[in-house]
């Protein structure tokens, strides 16, 4: 039956990856000239359980590959929800938005272009911040919170990368301050590790982790740059939280990363 579905269609997507074994969930996008939504429609998609019931699914919208069409692309803020739903065991959709040439139901969704929006009960929303504490309080179970006292662990980290990775002069103090930010998250895992909220993972790991991510990958790229090996509790960090099998699901490509970043290097 799936073959015969598929055959019918130009573009497929596999949405949920978050789901159990004993779930099944697909989503299927198929031409349509359909001007409330563009240039897609989407067909609708249930997930069903081993007991023969449905449940409900979170529509998430987030940047589309520029470097291979139809896969996901590399915003650390998208994979932040994607990383909630999998690590939650929650069954979602995806739509995908082209950023460099924005379509108009992407526009109804999110009038400012910007991803990730998601939609809960009915509503669209904006802002990863928002969208993940708003999914932490309607499915609390397993709970993925972190304590108020360890939300600003790693705060500053995305900031100081940018700024290192955008500057020209090696001795602009930017590197120092990197390595300042990387030195106290590695301090402080050595202390209470291996995550950040001690033996289980929690909402800050999984706003972190895709931001270190790029930065590997980034800094490697346009500035021959890596985490120095002494920062060890970082480094293992790093590596437990890229393997997981909610990470891996939903990283980007890191030819998408690498392109992503690019014009912040040419500005």
């Amino acid at each position: 039956m799936a073959l015969a579905v598929a055959a019918t269609t130009s573009v497929f997507t596999r949405s949920s990856t978050a789901l159990t074994p004993n779930h099944v969930h697909l989503r299927f996008f198929v031409p349509c000239r359909c001007r409330l939504l563009g240039r897609f429609r989407f067909l609708p998609t249930r997930a069903l359980s081993a007991t023969g019931g449905f449940s409900d699914h979170v529509e998430v919208c987030v940047k589309e590959s520029v470097t291979v069409p139809g896969k996901l692309g590399d915003c650390p803020f998208s994979q932040r929800v994607l990383l909630t739903l999998e690590e939650k065991h929650l069954p979602y959709d995806i739509k995908l938005a082209n950023l460099v040439n924005k379509p108009e139901w992407f526009l109804k969704i999110s009038p400012e272009g910007k991803v990730p929006v998601a939609k809960l009960d009915d509503k669209w929303i904006a802002d990863s911040d928002i969208i993940t504490q708003l999914i932490e309080e309607k499915y609390p179970e397993p709970s993925l919170a972190t304590p108020l006292e360890k939300s600003s662990v790693g705060s500053k980290i995305f900031s100081s990368f940018i700024a290192f990775l955008k500057c020209k002069d090696p001795n602009d103090g930017t590197e120092q301050a990197l390595l300042s930010e990387l030195t106290a998250i590695n301090d402080y895992l050595k202390e209470n590790g291996p995550f950040v909220n001690g033996e289980k993972i929690s909402a800050i790991d999984l706003s972190l982790g895709p931001k270190l991510y790029h930065l590997e990958i980034v800094l490697d790229y346009y500035k021959n740059w890596s985490v120095p090996e002494s920062l060890i509790y970082i480094k293992n960090y790093m590596k437990s939280v890229f393997s997981r099998e909610s990470f891996v699901r939903t990283q980007a490509l890191r030819e998408d990363v690498i392109a992503g970043w690019r014009p912040k290097i040419e500005a």
